[in-house]
C-alpha cells in the first residue's frame, strides 16, 4: 500500500467480518433458545460479542478516514453511494409496514367488527405524546441542520452545541416512547391493529435508538477533533440516517396515530 498508484482503499486483512457473523449466528440461536426455553443467556452472550465487534470494527474504520488518510474522494464517493442505498433499503422496510397497516385499516375484516380501530381497542390521542414527540423530532432535525452548517463553516463550539442538542432531544424521544409504551391500552397481541402498531412504532423507536448512538459517537469524534470543514462523511452519514428517522416518524404520526386512531 505505500507504494500504490491508485486513489482507492485496498482493505487489510480483518478478523472482524467472520467474528462478526459468528457473533449474529449465536444471537439468532439465542433468540430461539429464549423463545422456546424462556431463556435468554445465550442471546445476551450473542449480542454482547456482536456489539464488542462493532465497536472494535467501526474503530478501524475511524482510525482509516482520520489518522491513516485513506478515505480519499472515491472512497468518500463510494461510501455515500453506500449509505443512499443502505437508506434506501431501510425506505423499503418500513414501506412493507405501511402496507400491512393499510391492507388491514382500509378494509377491516369481520374477525375485526367491520371497524377501524377494531372494536375494544382504545388508541392513543395523536394529539398527546405523540404531538410531542412528532415537534421533538422535528426540533431535533432542525439541529442537526444546524450542526451540519456549523461545521462546514468551521464552528466548532455552535457544532458542539447542536450535536450535544440533538442527541438529547433523541434521548428525550425514547423515553417518552418508553412511557407511551408502559402506559398503552392495548399489547402487540391485541389484533392486527396491536401487531401494526407496535412492529412499525418499535422499529422505528429502534432505529432512533441506533440514530442517537450514531450522533453520539459523531459528538465525541467532534469533541476530539476528528472533523474538518471539508472532511466529515462520518456526520454526514449520520445526519442522513436522523433526516430518515424524522421523514418515517411523519408518516407513522399521520397515518398510524392521527388517520389511523
Amino acid at each position: 500500500m505505500s507504494t500504490k498508484n491508485h486513489p482507492y482503499h485496498l482493505v487489510d486483512v480483518s478478523p472482524w467480518p467472520l467474528m462478526g457473523a459468528l457473533g449474529a449466528m449465536i444471537s439468532m440461536i439465542g433468540i430461539i433458545k429464549w423463545f422456546h426455553f424462556n431463556n435468554y443467556s445465550l442471546f445476551l452472550l450473542g449480542m454482547t460479542i456482536t456489539m464488542l465487534i462493532m465497536l472494535q470494527w467501526w474503530r478501524d474504520v475511524t482510525r482509516e478516514g482520520t489518522f491513516q488518510g485513506l478515505h480519499t474522494f472515491p472512497v468518500t464517493m463510494g461510501l455515500r453511494w453506500g449509505m443512499i442505498l443502505f437508506i434506501t433499503s431501510e425506505i423499503f422496510f418500513f414501506i412493507s409496514f405501511f402496507w400491512g397497516f393499510f391492507h388491514s385499516s382500509l378494509a377491516p375484516t369481520i374477525e375485526l367488527g367491520m371497524t377501524w380501530p377494531p372494536k375494544s381497542i382504545v388508541p392513543f390521542n395523536p394529539l398527546q405524546i405523540p404531538l410531542l414527540n412528532t415537534l421533538i423530532l422535528l426540533t431535533s432535525g432542525l439541529t442537526v441542520t444546524w450542526a451540519h452548517h456549523s461545521l462546514i463553516e468551521n464552528d466548532y463550539n455552535q457544532a458542539l452545541q447542536s450535536l450535544f442538542l440533538t442527541v438529547m432531544l433523541g434521548l428525550y424521544f425514547t423515553i417518552l416512547q418508553g412511557y407511551e409504551y408502559i402506559e398503552s391500552p392495548f399489547t402487540i397481541a391485541d389484533s392486527v391493529y396491536g401487531s401494526s402498531f407496535f412492529m412499525a412504532t418499535g422499529f422505528h423507536g429502534l432505529h432512533v435508538i441506533i440514530g442517537t448512538t450514531f450522533l453520539t459517537v459523531c459528538l465525541l469524534r467532534h469533541i476530539n477533533n476528528h472533523f474538518s470543514c471539508i472532511h466529515h462523511f462520518g456526520f454526514e452519514a449520520a445526519a442522513w440516517y436522523w433526516h430518515f428517522v424524522d421523514v418515517v416518524w411523519l408518516f407513522l404520526y399521520i397515518s398510524i396515530y392521527w388517520w389511523g386512531s
